[in-house]
């Protein structure tokens, strides 16, 4: 999927982002308030791991959820106290026009009245119910068979999943969560984590770990 970045926007202030991600969400207070929604969102990146592990193996210094794309209108509905800004190449569009929306995939939720950013929306390709991997076009998957719900209900993407997008970048924090889920991976998981990393980043360091045990 390709994106061509819109005009206008904001340079993002890296000193200053952390700070305004003091205070995110946790996965269980995005579930409160997206219960009942038709869209089939879920949680994604780090706190995604953890839901599958079943309690916090790390700090977390954001709270990403993703939809597809046609479902974001229902997501932010939900939430009409706060704004939605589109992030992309290290710019951010507060109150982005439908232009700045279709070009860009991420929406960081911000608190009107004190700056702070709770959450990430990640806005998906899809077709219809399929779910399109933005890497890799080829990958497509069922949302029924890309999601896994914690005992409580919450909504989190499929773990080999999870870590095939940390591959891409494999910074400390990815390579801490690879080291520990992998002892969690069944066999079938691992092969298929296996196969998108061989299509997706051909000769990864994480291919002989999978491979062993």
């Amino acid at each position: 999927m390709t994106e061509t970045e819109p005009p206008g926007g904001a340079v993002l202030d890296p000193a200053g982002i952390d700070a305004r991600w003091a205070h995110a969400w946790r996965p269980e207070q995005v579930a409160e308030r997206l219960g009942g929604v038709a869209a089939p969102w879920y949680v994604a990146a780090g706190w995604a791991l953890d839901l599958f592990r079943g309690a916090p193996s790390r700090p977390h210094g954001d709270l990403e959820i993703a939809v597809p794309a046609a479902g974001f209108a229902e997501i932010r509905d939900r939430f009409p106290e706060y704004a939605f800004d589109a992030v992309g190449s290290g710019r951010v569009w507060q109150e982005p026009t439908p232009v700045v929306i279709a070009a860009t995939h991420q929406t960081w939720v911000r608190d009107p009245a004190t700056g702070r950013y709770l959450f990430d929306v990640f806005r998906e390709p899809h077709e219809g119910g399929t779910w399109i991997c933005r890497r890799d076009e080829s990958l497509r998957l069922p949302y029924d068979d890309l999601v896994e719900r914690t005992a409580d209900g919450i909504p989190y993407l499929l773990p080999e999943l999870v870590l095939l997008f940390k591959a891409k970048a494999q910074r400390p924090k990815d390579q801490v969560d690879f080291e520990g889920v992998l002892p969690l991976l069944d066999r079938s998981r691992r092969d298929a984590l296996s196969e998108w990393l061989r299509r997706v980043h051909p000769g990864h360091s994480w291919l002989a770990a999978l491979a062993a045990g």
